[in-house]
């Protein structure tokens, strides 16, 4: 989980030209049908910017040399389906009035 977390970190590094200043920018950018809603595929997509930019050779896998260094030593590798279903369970977990959909508010408050 924490090695997932420090992917979703590294967002805004892949991302730098596509830097948002708030809760409103972030949802617009991430809402790709401009419904003022969030998906869950919207947002897997979004967060999985960083994941696809380490996977440096395409396998759909972080193997150890692909993920950001820890103090940890080696890693296990790390399947995008992986990445994608934790990123539904947070989805989840963001989605307090459980309708399917984050809107600003439920996107801007952390996974609890």
């Amino acid at each position: 989980m924490r090695r997932l977390i420090a992917i979703a970190f590294c967002v805004p590094l892949v991302c730098a030209a596509q830097q948002v200043a708030s809760t409103g920018d972030y949802l617009s950018r991430m809402d790709g049908d401009q419904d003022g809603k969030i998906s869950l595929l919207e947002y897997q997509d979004w967060l999985s910017y960083a994941f696809d930019a380490m996977d440096v050779n395409r396998d759909g896998q972080l193997d150890a040399q692909e993920q950001p260094a820890s103090g940890r030593g080696a890693r296990a590798a790390l399947s995008r389906e992986q990445h994608r279903l934790t990123l539904a369970e947070r989805f989840g977990k963001q989605d307090r009035n459980r309708d399917g959909w984050l809107d600003a508010r439920e996107l801007a408050s952390p996974p609890q």
